[in-house]
């Protein structure tokens, strides 16, 4: 895991995008269960995004406070890459992979793509 953020990270500060910056992203995402609370994960990354012709790409990173309901909040790594690609001027082509540690030895993945269409 190691390996593939430091091969995004190295991607990614390697292109020579037109526009191109850090930012810090702070982001919650909470779930419920019909009007059960499940529980939250607060984000607090710092990343890099820049654009390079009509590709845009960002990598981010840091803690994520995990805070399952009713049990003591713990604190693991998590982070994302992803980007856009202009494939005409009314869509976009995306995606986005993403992590978190666990306390276990099975670390949590995802991935998200779509198109975007604008009229």
């Amino acid at each position: 895991m190691k390996s593939f953020i430091a091969l995004a990270t190295l991607s990614a500060l390697s292109a020579t995008p037109a526009m191109a910056g850090p930012y810090v992203n702070t982001e919650i995402n909470s779930g419920w269960n019909g009007s059960d609370y499940g529980g939250s994960v607060t984000d607090l990354h710092v990343g890099y995004e820049g654009s390079a012709g009509a590709a845009s790409y960002y990598l981010q990173g840091g803690p994520a406070i995990v805070s399952v309901d009713g049990e003591d909040a713990n604190t693991e790594l998590s982070g994302k890459v992803g980007g856009s690609f202009a494939a005409t001027e009314a869509v976009s082509v995306y995606g986005e992979i993403s992590f978190i540690t666990t306390d276990n030895d099975n670390n949590n993945y995802g991935t998200k793509a779509g198109l975007k269409w604008a009229f």
